[in-house]
């Protein structure tokens, strides 16, 4: 079974910056994609970015030009960082994983950092 631990989140002003950082751990043969969602207070669950394959990426449009997703796949990492905030971007920020662990893919997610904009 594979955890995720997402860190980085906290208060920051407007136009501020945030990195977070998601860590994950257990049996993974492969990665397929790793990526960010957000979840703003009383509202759905919604996708912010993925990274694929290490390299491919892809944003949201409310968050692209702000936002870069990197990830490290040599220690199973992914990160968000996240200028020009607005508080708007509050939200709890989940890190997602699909993975393979042998032959059979998964997917998981973290129990999310709290990311709060506001002056």
């Amino acid at each position: 079974q594979v955890q995720l631990v997402e860190s980085g989140g906290g208060l920051v002003q407007p136009g501020g910056s945030l990195r977070l950082s998601c860590a994950a751990t257990g049996s993974i043969s492969r990665i397929g994609s790793m990526g960010w969602y957000r979840q703003p207070p009383g509202k759905q669950r919604d996708w912010v970015a993925t990274i694929t394959g290490g390299l491919s990426t892809n944003y949201a449009d409310s968050v692209k030009g702000r936002f870069t997703i990197s990830g490290d796949s040599a220690k199973n990492m992914v990160y968000l960082q996240m200028n020009s905030l607005k508080p708007e971007d509050t939200a709890v920020y989940y890190c997602n994983i699909h993975y393979a662990s042998v032959d059979t893919w998964y997917h998981s997610w973290g129990r999310g950092t709290q990311v709060t904009v506001s002056s």
